[in-house]
């Protein structure tokens, strides 16, 4: 395997991928690159960064999806431009792209998981700007893979099992949105689904869905993290989406369908709950 070029190196889910490649020993260099290393949004660093042959795994992302309201250019840069950056020049010399998307690209309305081709209709700038990186990176390089995830977390860094397990310790009871449903990500696991895609050429599906399996509310993945540390899971209570008030809509059911991914013979995602459990005993 030639190079693997992972973009947004630094960020929750760029660390992960980095630090599994190193483990695993793929077979491949890896070069690791933050946000300050190389700017997607430059297109003439981006072409420089891209070799012929490699891999890239674009983990860069605008992902302050309330901040993204009354900063969609910014968001537009870097979640859309950026990754057309990235497509262009893979597509000049020969490269492979994987490009990590989102559920927020559906409005939520649906009551069943989303397939892969299912009518995408963003509600909030955040899902607007990702939307627009997928058909970006599609349009200069039909034979890109774009990976959309959801509800991604690690056991470290800012992110909403890291906030639970915070607010456990500072207040006696919180409330939690419960009308909200998703699928819980560990960080770790996409990690290992996009590097099983880089490892394997035969993958060339359009698009596929990544996250592991089940389905929960926020307030159900509260409670879980609490049980899982030994606090009292009662002291988690459920609040609508109306009572707690925020900038960007969120999809109210952003369910993602495995099936592209297994039809692909990719190795199914775990369910969650084992998910959350392996992130919340592992100490980094």
């Amino acid at each position: 395997m030639n190079a693997i070029l992972v973009t947004g190196a630094h960020g929750q889910l760029g660390r992960r991928v980095v630090a599994l490649a190193a483990e695993r020993g793929v077979g491949a260099e890896v070069l690791a690159y933050s946000s300050a290393d190389l700017d997607i949004t430059d297109a003439d660093a981006v072409a420089a960064a891209v070799s012929t042959g490699s891999t890239v795994i674009n983990c860069a992302a605008y992902t302050a999806v309330d901040a993204a309201e009354t900063d969609e250019d910014r968001a537009m840069a870097v979640n859309a431009h950026g990754p057309r950056n990235l497509a262009r020049a893979c597509g000049r010399v020969g490269a492979r792209l994987i490009h990590v998307s989102t559920d927020y690209v559906f409005d939520g309305t649906a009551t069943e998981p989303y397939e892969v081709d299912a009518e995408t209709a963003p509600q909030s700038a955040y899902g607007r700007t990702k939307l627009a990186g997928e058909l970006a990176v599609h349009q200069e390089l039909p034979e890109a893979v774009v990976v959309r995830t959801a509800w991604v977390y690690d056991n470290t860094g800012k992110n909403f099992v890291t906030t639970m397990r915070r607010l456990e310790g500072e207040r006696e009871t919180l409330s939690v949105v419960n009308d909200q449903i998703g699928s819980p990500t560990f960080a770790l696991d996409l990690a290992s689904g996009l590097l099983e895609i880089a490892a394997d050429p035969t993958v060339v599906a359009r698009t596929l869905h990544y996250t592991n399996a089940g389905q929960a509310s926020w307030f159900d993945l509260a409670r879980a993290v609490f049980t899982h540390i030994g606090a009292d899971a009662e002291r988690v209570q459920p609040c609508s989406s109306a009572e707690y008030v925020v900038a960007a809509p969120r999809p109210a059911y952003s369910v993602l369908s495995p099936a592209a991914w297994v039809d692909a013979g990719l190795t199914p995602a775990r369910p969650w709950s084992d998910a959350l459990s392996a992130a919340l005993t592992q100490s980094t």
